[in-house]
């Protein structure tokens, strides 16, 4: 198994703790403490896959086409029974290919965003897969057309969020006030991500700050390697530092407390909305990260909430309309307008329910029946 970075390691636990629950094998290969806590054997570990953008990705590929080919020898003298590929695709699809033509068997659990950009993949997924595992039920239409097994299985962070969060509760775990108007602060996980859009979610807490004096504003950092990034970029933003609470990982306690929050695409805004917490999606990469992939792009929206929508029900800035205060207006009016909150709790839940459907169980039963 292969999982990159924070949430990859998050989706592929929730599958290890029934997998071993089963007693269906050992897993080894590339994982975070969370498969690590379920019993994974990390052979390397997948922050060493959390490359954000074409420009930061160019520099360390030969050490990840490196560790790509040691991985493969290893599997392949092991020998696996079967490869799971969690996410990562730009990493696992080569592996998996190479995989499957020596005769292990393979899946592929959460499809790369061909319905967003890079239609071109899903001939290199056909031979890459056996079967591919879906968590968006939208997703089942396209490979079907293209003749690749699939199955949806749902979503593992609809199964393990609670359909009614307990703001109260969180809210005494993280020590911060009932009463409070808290903004959860979440620039990312991945050291490149927090470069580019850091600097200017701090600078709309600075704005934010003085709008809502009495306001709690909470940044939670994936790990030691960004807390420390993150205590470094407060030291350079005093402000912000000055009302900002920053708290090692517990990233779902900090959105589950929350009234609102300020966030970076990626699956952290599907967990904002299965927490049922309204939203400002922002985003920034390398100048020519953002236009290569602007112009191999095929939807409006690039944030989670909106894609499973269809709609943009919760606002986005993308590149450089994510300055520190259109970010701040944005989450300003979000904050103030009550009657579109409500409904957009109406929407998030109506998502939970439909992605919630057991998803490891599923994806266990799909090990189960390739393994030998």
């Amino acid at each position: 198994m292969v999982a990159g970075e924070a949430s990859g390691d998050l989706l592929a636990s929730a599958v290890l703790a029934e997998t071993r629950r089963r007693s269906i094998g050992h897993a080894g290969g590339i994982g975070g403490p969370a498969m690590v806590a379920a019993d994974f054997d990390a052979w390397w570990p997948s922050d060493l896959l959390a490359v954000h953008g074409y420009a930061a990705a160019l520099k360390v590929l030969p050490k990840l086409l490196l560790i790509r080919r040691r991985l493969g020898d290893r599997m392949l003298s092991w020998p696996a029974d079967c490869f799971v590929g969690v996410d990562a695709p730009d990493f696992n699809l080569g592996l998996e290919t190479r995989l499957r033509a020596a005769g292990v068997r393979t899946l592929h659990f959460v499809s790369p965003s061909i319905w967003a950009w890079r239609r071109e993949r899903i001939d290199g997924i056909r031979k890459a897969v056996d079967r591919m595992l879906l968590v968006f039920p939208f997703e089942t239409a396209i490979y079907r057309e293209a003749g690749i097994p699939a199955s949806y299985v749902g979503h593992p962070l609809a199964d393990a969020i609670p359909m009614e969060p307990d703001r109260a509760g969180a809210r005494q775990a993280l020590d911060l006030p009932p009463d409070a108007t808290v903004i959860a602060v979440m620039p990312g996980s991945r050291a490149a991500e927090i470069e580019h859009i850091g600097p200017a979610f701090l600078g709309a807490v600075e704005r934010l700050a003085r709008r809502y004096p009495d306001g709690v504003f909470v940044l939670p950092s994936a790990g030691p390697e960004r807390h420390r990034q993150l205590q470094t970029l407060l030291a350079a933003h005093p402000a912000a530092a000055a009302v900002t609470r920053l708290v090692q990982g517990r990233s779902h306690q900090v959105l589950e407390a929350c009234d609102f929050t300020l966030i970076a695409s990626g699956t952290a805004t599907l967990e904002a909305a299965l927490y049922k917490r309204p939203m400002v999606i922002a985003y920034k990469m390398s100048p020519w990260s953002y236009r290569l992939m602007k112009s191999r792009g095929y939807l409006p929206y690039v944030g989670l909430p909106n894609i499973l929508a269809g709609s943009f029900i919760v606002p986005e800035l993308i590149q450089d309309a994510a300055t520190p205060q259109a970010l701040a207006d944005a989450v300003a009016a979000g904050l103030d307008d009550t009657i579109g909150n409500a409904r957009l709790i109406e929407r998030f839940t109506a998502m939970h329910r439909e992605l919630a459907c057991g998803c490891a169980i599923r994806v266990a039963d799909a090990i189960a029946e390739v393994k030998p």
